[in-house]
Formats: C-alpha cells, structure tokens, sequence
C-alpha cells in the first residue's frame, strides 16, 4: 500500500552545525551534539514508519549516512541555503511523487516521541493543518500539512504566529497541540541546561551529562577539545 504522508527532517550540515552554541560549546562539540541530536529525532520518527514514509532534506554526505542506517530516504539538499528553501524544494518534490501529507520537524529536538508524532497524524484534519510550537511559543517545531502546499513554510526565530496567520487566511481547520518533547528545540546556550534537567536518557542528554553539563559549576562546562 502506498502511504500519502511523507515526514521531512531538514538537516544543514554537521560540520558548522549550532553556531549559537558558540559561547557554551566548541565547534567540535556543537557537530557532536547536532549527530546526537538528529538520531535522537530519527529515532522517534522510526516508531511511526508504518504510517508515513520519511527523509531527510540535506546535502551533508555524514547525515545521509545516518539516515540510511534508518532505513530512511534522502532528498538532496544541493544549495544548502536555508531550511525554508530546503523545505520548499522538499514539497514540490514530495507533491510531484503523489503525497498529499508532509509533516516536517527539525533535526534539533531530541526529547521527541514516537507517541508525540503519532499524535499529530491522529489530529490531523480531513484538510488543514497541525502544528505544534516552541516551549516560547515563538518557533514552528512541527507542522502537518494537508494537502502538501497549503501554506509556504518560513522557518525562524518567529514563525509560528506568521504560520497561524497563512492559515487562517486559507479558511481551513488548523489544530494547534502542545507538546514538551517536540517543544524543546536547542539552539541558545540555556536551552542546553533545559535538555540536561528533563527527564529521559537520549543520545543528546548522554553526551552534554558526559561532559559535565547538570553539574553544579555550570560556569566550568566547557573545556577544549
């Protein structure tokens, strides 16, 4: 059977990835912890593979390779401006190869759930669009959009009231779900701190414990490497 719904994970590159984590973490740290990061996401989006189909937008050859140890398929990324044109050149893609359904989320946040993405396929109006915010309700970290263009994505600090707005101005149902795994993304300094103090045990939570984040002297986390 043919599955309608493709779910498309952006991804820049792993070499100059999170460089708003550049006061707390060096460049190789912060590559370390963007390949923690999108397994962690890979794994939750491979508890729903029964339901969709999913891949990876990006142009970086070692993220591909982890999609591929996934199962997952690879939509090349070859201008690698932004995860806005990534996203737009991923649709029109998706669309031309018969999905009426993308959901797309970031590679940066690592408390996701399979049960959180199973969620929002079962929200999902008949045609409309789900989306779930940021914790600061600023970012859009997951959005369901049926069919596959109802609205233009543009990804940033600020996108989710423009989202809400593109929608409403389509008339159709938008459902709006709140959700503390897909809701932390990590890009600032103290989001690093909210990771580490949540419960759980992924990839990303194990390597900043590893290298002493959680412990008191919080001003002693970084060191060289």
């Amino acid at each position: 059977m043919k599955l309608e719904t493709i779910l498309l994970i952006p991804f820049k590159d792993l070499a100059t990835a999170k460089q708003r984590l550049a006061p707390a973490l060096t460049q190789f740290r912060r590559s370390l912890l963007a390949g923690a990061m999108l397994r962690d996401v890979m794994t939750a989006a491979a508890g729903v593979r029964d339901r969709l189909n999913i891949v990876l937008v990006t142009g970086d050859s070692r993220a591909q390779q982890i999609a591929r140890e996934f199962g997952f398929g690879v939509i090349e990324d070859t201008r690698n401006e932004s995860e806005t044109a990534a996203i737009e050149m991923a649709t029109a893609e998706c669309e031309q190869r018969g999905y009426n359904t993308t959901v797309v989320i970031p590679g940066d946040i690592p408390l996701i759930t399979s049960d959180e993405l199973h969620r929002v396929l079962d929200a999902a109006p008949a045609a409309g669009a789900v989306f779930v915010p940021a914790y600061d309700r600023r970012g859009s970290n997951c959005i369901l959009r049926r069919p596959a263009s109802l609205i233009p994505l543009r990804f940033g600090n600020d996108s989710f009231l423009p989202h809400c707005e593109a929608m409403r101005q389509t008339g159709r149902e938008l459902v709006i779900l709140e959700m503390p795994g897909i809701g932390l993304d990590i890009d600032n300094p103290h989001e690093l701190e909210l990771l580490v103090q949540r419960e759980g045990d992924t990839n990303a939570q194990r390597m900043l414990r590893s290298w002493g984040y959680g412990v008191s002297n919080a001003a002693q986390w970084e060191t060289a490497v």
